[in-house]
């Protein structure tokens, strides 16, 4: 069971989501500022946010104006505001206790080996001096003002190179590494293997993010991502998506813990708390405007052709894994980290509630009815007693997650999947 209350120094057990955006990335909430993050970290029982978009200037201006060193390497919002906003969630989640670490996206998109390629990266770097000088380094290449995530003619190689050449306590990973479009094996711009993207430098991939359309499970069919640690993240672009996915961690609450668990892959890492694969938008194959979506055979079967359009499919992240997989659909690490699948809640209450919108009245009032009662999301999704939940749709439907007895319609294409677990 996990306690997210900080009731000592002893408490090491703790859950964290480094990949989330700014207000300043584009296609993403006004509310995400650190007030908002602050609050929903509360709320969903989440110990450790990345502060997303560091690079950008006005966010910057904006995270050294709200926060303050707290552990080493680490981050606490200020009291004159964290005071005022204390008194806006439950009761229930006040004593939860919220961290900030310094991360940021960076779109690469440049040409290797006659193809152009695009690829995201996940930047971590201890202080506000690290932050300052990989911003300013980034500034000589491209425009970092535009968007929070910005977008450079820059080989994700020497990204790496970068990054680590303004410090070696900076840390580097490759971003939901099986999306079609932007990522390091993505069917539409990636590559076949680690070393054919970072050459020479690949000995400094020691992390990656899978994604909200794969899981570790699949991951491990890889044999090159052997001894690499397996991360999962939100990708919040609003603060209700915060926690979609998580990691899990076990060690003093600092910097040089948790970049450190992640190098070595050791005990440290727990493991990660995941969507269920399926309800990411690019899990399956097939085509948005065509409402058509197609398991990997019959991708083959078709030559890769919608039968609606005769334009190529998209080609998801199922078939993706399957085509650079060298093991067996079913198999598993003698030892291996631990792998948890949750609903998010609001899913949960529009299911019981019969409304689509997780962002309704009704939706939120019972959802902020069971944080009050209950605590945190992750509380309620993992750790609450069933006996205590009154609700008995809610205990079933929460009951049915725990045990895995769900029901899976997949994503592809932009389409986000159905997870239904009543």
């Amino acid at each position: 069971m996990i306690d997210t209350e900080r009731k000592n120094d002893n408490l090491k057990l703790f859950l964290a989501d480094f990949h989330i955006h700014s207000k300043y990335s584009r296609a993403t909430s006004r509310d995400m500022d650190l007030d908002s993050l602050y609050k929903w970290g509360k709320i969903k029982g989440i110990n450790v946010i990345g502060t997303g978009d560091f690079t950008h200037p006005d966010w910057q201006e904006e995270i050294k104006e709200k926060l303050e060193p707290a552990e080493d390497g680490l981050f606490m919002l200020k009291k004159k505001y964290s005071k005022e906003l204390d008194k806006e969630v439950p009761v229930s989640v006040r004593n939860n206790f919220i961290r900030f670490i310094l991360t940021s996206e960076v779109s690469s998109i440049y040409k290797k080996n006659d193809r152009v390629r695009k690829v995201h990266s996940i930047l971590i770097v201890p202080s506000f001096k690290e932050m300052e000088m990989v911003s300013k380094k980034l500034e000589g290449i491209g425009n970092i003002h535009s968007d929070g995530r910005p977008i450079l003619g820059l080989d994700v190689k020497d990204l790496l190179k970068l990054t680590y050449d303004v410090s070696e306590d900076n840390y580097f990973i490759p971003a939901h590494i099986w999306t079609p479009w932007f990522s390091l094996f993505g069917s539409k711009s990636g590559f076949d293997s680690i070393f054919e993207c970072f050459d020479d430098y690949s000995k400094y991939i020691t992390a990656v993010e899978t994604g909200l359309s794969s899981d570790p499970f699949m991951n491990w069919r890889l044999s090159g991502l052997d001894g690499i640690t397996l991360i999962s993240n939100s990708d919040a672009h609003s603060p209700r998506k915060l926690g979609r996915e998580a990691n899990v961690f076990n060690c003093d609450l600092n910097y040089n813990n948790i970049i450190g668990s992640m190098r070595l892959n050791d005990e440290r890492f727990v493991g990660t708390i995941e969507f269920f694969p399926e309800e990411g938008k690019y899990h399956m194959d097939g085509h948005r405007r065509c409402n058509f979506c197609c398991t990997p055979d019959r991708t083959r079967l078709l030559n890769g052709i919608c039968p609606v359009c005769k334009k190529f499919l998209t080609v998801g992240v199922d078939f993706r894994v399957n085509e650079l997989a060298d093991r067996e659909y079913d198999f598993r690490p003698k030892k291996h980290k631990s792998v948890e699948y949750i609903i998010p809640l609001a899913e949960i209450c529009c299911e019981i509630l019969n409304i689509k919108s997780t962002s309704s009245k009704g939706v939120m009032g019972m959802y902020m009815d069971s944080v009050n009662k209950y605590g945190s999301e992750f509380d309620i999704l993992r750790n609450v007693n069933l006996k205590y939940i009154d609700n008995e749709d809610l205990r079933k439907g929460i009951e049915n997650i725990r045990e895995g007895n769900v029901s899976l319609t997949a994503g592809y294409d932009g389409v986000f999947g159905i997870i239904k677990a009543l």
